[in-house]
């Protein structure tokens, strides 16, 4: 019989199968998950703004300075003033940083998630997985 769990029990322990695997891989760093999405994601977004991080993230400011400033005292991430508007400040990896391997590991999971798919399978997953992320956001805009 194949199996018929819900949709989101599924998703929910993809999740959480990723979150311990990438948890391993970041402590060793000295990292949380946290702060390793931060860099993750700076990495993809460097010379943005908090605001924009934030929202590339999809996570509210307040909660992304508190990691930027563990991240800055750390000596992995600086802030600088960006030209025209000294009240705005630009986000940058150091070079302490850069020899993470903190992106490594983003593209080792997706090499091992879509192991055995082909990259049509691939594609329809992706769509499939975007329309899912779509409705469970219009569900929170209430």
């Amino acid at each position: 019989m194949p199996d018929q769990s819900p949709i989101a029990a599924t998703l929910f322990r993809l999740l959480k199968e990723l979150r311990s695997n990438y948890d391993e891989q970041v402590r060793e760093l000295g990292l949380s998950f946290s702060r390793a999405r931060v860099l993750s994601a700076l990495m993809r977004h460097e010379g943005g703004t908090q605001a924009e991080l934030a929202q590339a993230m999809g996570i509210e400011a307040p909660s992304l300075k508190r990691q930027l400033d563990l991240l800055e005292a750390e000596g992995l991430v600086e802030r600088r003033g960006l030209p025209g508007d000294a009240r705005k400040r630009a986000l940058f990896l150091t070079a302490q940083a850069r020899a993470l391997p903190v992106t490594g590991y983003m593209d080792s999971i997706h090499e091992k998630l879509v192991e055995g798919f082909t990259p049509d399978e691939q594609a329809r997953l992706h769509d499939a997985l975007k329309r899912l992320a779509d409705n469970a956001a219009r569900m929170n805009q209430k």
